[in-house]
Formats: structure tokens, sequence, C-alpha cells
């Protein structure tokens, strides 16, 4: 499966904030389909001696369509977020999405009903700068 467009951008994001990328893609198999979620990572919280772990799923948003690019985001952020749920429950997934999006469609009202009813937490990155700017739970 090819890569995002910004999938590295948001690999040297995470990876600029401290985050382990522990694989790249993360495979994962739940009731019989195979999945590929771009990122997977972990952090270290050394005051709790625990581990973060999370799952990342990039989208540039650089098609012809944004509500089309949309569309398969929220179905494939379901659709890992329940193989997550039955395969590696202490994995958070995100939806990494570039910030000119998040601020132009990403505040549509529908698209805002859209990740309030579903729950889809989401990583809002800047991909000249390669950085995280901001993470939405």
């Amino acid at each position: 499966m090819a890569k995002d467009v910004f999938h590295n951008v948001v690999r040297k994001g995470l990876e600029k904030e401290g985050w382990v990328i522990t694989d790249d893609p993360l495979r994962i198999t739940a009731g019989g389909a195979d999945m590929q979620i771009d990122l997977g990572a972990e952090k270290v919280i050394a005051a709790e001696r625990e581990n973060d772990k999370i799952a990342v799923e990039v989208k540039s948003f650089i098609g012809a369509s944004n509500i089309s690019e949309f569309h398969t985001a929220v179905g494939q952020f379901i659709n890992y977020r329940v193989a997550l749920e039955e395969q590696q429950p202490e994995r958070i997934l995100y939806l990494a999405v570039p910030v000119g999006v998040h601020r132009q469609f990403f505040f549509l009202p529908f698209v805002r009903t859209i990740i309030e009813r579903f729950q889809i937490t989401l990583i809002i990155y800047d991909p000249v700068g390669e950085v995280i700017l901001e993470w939405k739970k």
C-alpha cells in the first residue's frame, strides 16, 4: 500500500515530540481482515513509568474532493478503531490532517458533526514545518 504524501512529515513531527515510532506501518488483523494503519508509536511517561501508545492514520487531502477523502478517512478510522479495540486496546487512534485542511474544511458544520458523533481524535500537522501543531481528543 502506498504511503500518504505527508507520511514522513507526520512521522518526523511525532519524533520531534519524543514519540518512538514502533511500527511503520502498524499491521493488525481482526476478524479475519488484515489492515495497515500508517504509524504506531509510543512515548514513555517517566513519572508514571508507563507507555502511552498511539496509532496514526495520515491523510493529506490533496485529491480533487475533500468530502470524498473525508468519507474514506472516516471509514478507515472507524474500522481501525474497532480492530484496535479488539487487538491492542491500549492504543489511541488518531487521524492526522494538515493544518490548512483543518482550518478550511474541518470547521464545516457537517464535518464537525461527524468528528463529534464518531469521536474522531485528530492530530493537526504543519506539512511545511514538519511539526505537530495540535492534538484534539
